[in-house]
């Protein structure tokens, strides 16, 4: 038995067991990948994958029982290098950082310039992309942190923390009749045709919670992942933006006016989350504490030493 072989086992179920692609993630050949299941199999005497001809199809009752072995015997593995370096090069390496581009573009810059100032042979990957992804880069270990707004709690491997609460604003032209009212309802907002996050992303599902509990329908023209993609798009008139406070209180002259919208919708929580069971290295903590200073170290400790 040796570490290809449970890379091999372990890629295969991940990647809908195409060994093309697997052979591709581990840099080898599919004969190659092939030859590592099956020398595998045949050490433990059971059948890992289902098969249709030289094609897997699935895992068998005994593999689903194994795949968990193997992903435990990976991690640990990964937490002995870890662990190593950890005491061996105890100020470098490199932090990996999933994240929406929200939290790259306005929350992440004066963390990471901290960081650095204090680790300064650290480097720093920012990864960008939904918070599905980013869930799934953590678990697969493609990066230490990640960090958004919506569904990071929802994963069973994921350990995340609670770091601050922000609420979203409505942006538009100068001398929009919105700017007219006192206070703005959800009435006069679904009016006009508007201009948000995509699904899954930023807090988008309190937007849509909102309209819908009042029961009004919306008019959405336009979505985007982006905050200064949608108020692009609202400078140019195409609809009222509905994006998160920290763009706007971040964000370049461009023209537009922001409206309070604490009233309307509810407040958001962005999450930090690590894979359950991995070994930190200090400069870990200390980019966590760093952006989320409420945390306590010894909260985070607590919770990365439970297993359950």
């Amino acid at each position: 038995m040796n570490f290809q072989q449970l890379r091999s086992i372990r890629e295969a179920a991940r990647r809908g067991y195409n060994l093309t692609e697997v052979a591709n993630v581990l840099f080898t050949s599919q004969p190659g990948v092939s030859r590592q299941i099956r020398e595998l199999e045949e050490e433990l005497g059971v059948e890992i994958f289902e098969r249709n001809g030289k094609r897997l199809t699935g895992l068998t009752n005994p593999g689903k029982g194994i795949l968990p072995i193997i992903d435990r015997l990976l991690l640990e593995a990964e937490n002995l290098r870890q662990a190593s370096d950890e005491y061996s090069r105890e100020t470098s390496g490199t932090l990996t950082v999933a994240t929406t581009h929200t939290q790259a573009r306005y929350v992440l810059p004066k963390v990471v310039q901290a960081f650095r100032t204090a680790c300064p042979d650290v480097r720093v990957a920012l990864q960008q992309s939904s918070p599905e992804h980013i869930a799934e880069w953590v678990l697969s270990g493609k990066a230490d942190i990640g960090i958004a707004t919506e569904g990071l709690s929802q994963f069973d491997g994921l350990i995340s923390f609670p770091c601050y609460r922000w609420n979203h604003v409505i942006v538009v032209p100068d001398g929009h009749p919105l700017l007219s009212y006192s206070t703005i309802g959800l009435e006069q907002l679904a009016a006009y045709p508007l201009i948000t996050y995509d699904l899954g992303f930023t807090g988008r599902s309190h937007i849509d919670a909102a309209f819908k509990q009042a029961g009004f329908a919306t008019d959405i023209v336009l979505t985007a992942m982006d905050s200064d993609v949608i108020q692009q798009y609202v400078a140019l008139g195409l609809g009222v933006g509905i994006v998160a406070s920290m763009a706007v209180e971040h964000g370049r002259e461009n023209g537009l006016r922001p409206i309070d919208a604490t009233h309307l919708f509810a407040p958001n929580v962005t999450r930090l989350a690590v894979r359950r069971g991995t070994y930190l290295r200090s400069y870990t903590y200390d980019f966590i504490l760093r952006f989320a200073p409420e945390l306590r170290l010894a909260d985070i400790e607590a919770a990365m030493s439970s297993q359950t």
